[in-house]
């Protein structure tokens, strides 16, 4: 997963960033707008990227930089 997904395949884009920030919210039992706060000062971003929301390639770095740096 080091690789970002293609725009090429917009369905698989969101869906893969989702599925690594439900990861991370289970674990520390996290809730998704803290997460959102925390991350991009959006306490809303989790649940519009779990309505289909596209992040743009930028917004997915900050979200994955965001990650690692915890070690998930």
């Amino acid at each position: 997963m080091d690789q970002l997904p293609s725009r090429a395949n917009p369905a698989r884009f969101p869906v893969e960033l989702l599925r690594e920030v439900e990861k991370f919210l289970c674990a520390p039992n996290v809730p998704a707008a803290r997460f959102g706060r925390d991350v991009m000062n959006d306490p809303r971003f989790v649940f519009d990227l779990r309505n289909g929301r596209e992040p743009r390639s930028a917004t997915v770095k900050r979200v994955r930089s965001y990650l690692l740096g915890f070690g998930r």
